[in-house]
């Protein structure tokens, strides 16, 4: 169970994971000790996977985000696997999603610019056969966020 206290503590994790343990401490009004316990527990329970690094898409020249859908005309186990393995391989998609409706996945990748994602774009489909792909590049991000919400826990 994640009760308020933890909630606390992971709402100040999400926003920067480096702050450092006397300071979270002082700020979720716990001992250090017990601040440490609590985050340890919540490590142990898979509630917290890891703590990473946010880079700057544009200073490391992949500035441009597209939405890539995707539709198969095969849906066994076997061309899944390969698809699996094929975005893996593909560093510039940073998120792949199965999803319901029209279309069957949707990728997100980050590419330097349009260039870019034709290179990407012949790379995929060299290592996959597809039924169709249709891609959005994004003109402005108006919310993007990697914390996730507490308030259902």
């Amino acid at each position: 169970m994640i009760d308020p206290k933890d909630q606390e503590i992971l709402k100040h994790l999400q926003r920067d994971s480096s702050i450092g343990i006397e300071e979270l401490a002082a700020l979720v009004h716990m001992s250090r000790n017990a601040c440490w316990r609590r985050i340890k527990a919540l490590e142990e329970r898979g509630v917290i996977k890891g703590r990473v690094a946010l880079l700057d898409a544009a200073k490391l020249n992949v500035g441009l985000t597209v939405i890539i859908a995707i539709k198969t005309a095969q849906h066994d186990p076997s061309w899944l696997e390969k698809f699996s393995n094929a975005v893996q391989g593909l560093p510039e998609i940073i998120g792949v999603y199965r999803t319901t409706g029209d279309t069957d996945y949707v990728l997100h990748a980050v590419v330097p610019d349009v260039a870019g994602y034709d290179a990407l774009y012949k790379r995929l489909i060299a290592r996959i056969p597809l039924a169709d792909v249709s891609s959005s590049f994004v003109m402005e991000k108006i919310k993007e966020t990697t914390a996730l919400p507490l308030n259902y826990v």
